[in-house]
């Protein structure tokens, strides 16, 4: 087993416009792992992604969507952890860590510090969080993060979960 990833070992950064080139290869990298648990995003993703990276940045901008990346004490991009459709003092968590990270604790880490900015930073006070069935190590990390499941969906037609968890000012 591998040891969880310490939190000095990579640290959560806001997207930037100068993230583009690192975030765009960690998305073709990992675009045939992502698929096996996660709807793949599809061909027009990749062909318009300068465009689609643009419009995350002003979606950031207006404070509707906070999105983060992973970055590794050696500076490569591990991981994206987003906090999109933001109102009323919560948010729908998202997040996605490159196989060649994966097991290490790393999606753990991130989520626990994301629900920590999503309090101090952001004055969140609830995230939710959608995963399908068959993505058990997802729903690990959401459980070990305080999650708790609310309801049954359907996430592009496939079984999933609806997960929640309030934040506190221990967070």
């Amino acid at each position: 087993m591998n040891a969880p990833a310490a939190a000095s070992a990579w640290t959560l950064e806001s997207l930037r416009a100068d993230h583009a080139p690192a975030l765009l290869d960690f998305e073709r990298r990992n675009r045939a792992y992502f698929a096996r648990t996660v709807p793949d995003r599809g061909d027009a993703y990749f062909a318009s992604f300068a465009d689609r990276h643009g419009a995350l940045l002003a979606e950031q901008e207006s404070g509707l969507s906070r999105f983060h990346v992973l970055v590794t004490r050696q500076g490569e991009l591990a991981g994206r952890v987003n906090l999109v459709d933001i109102e009323d003092g919560g948010a729908e968590l998202g997040y996605r860590i490159g196989e060649s990270a994966a097991g290490r604790g790393l999606a753990t880490a991130a989520v626990a510090e994301i629900c920590r900015i999503a309090r101090s930073a952001y004055g969140l006070s609830r995230l939710v969080a959608v995963t399908t069935l068959d993505n058990p190590g997802s729903m690990a990390v959401l459980r070990r993060n305080g999650f708790t499941q609310a309801e049954t969906v359907t996430v592009d037609g496939r079984p999933g979960v609806r997960h929640e968890r309030p934040l506190t000012p221990a967070d």
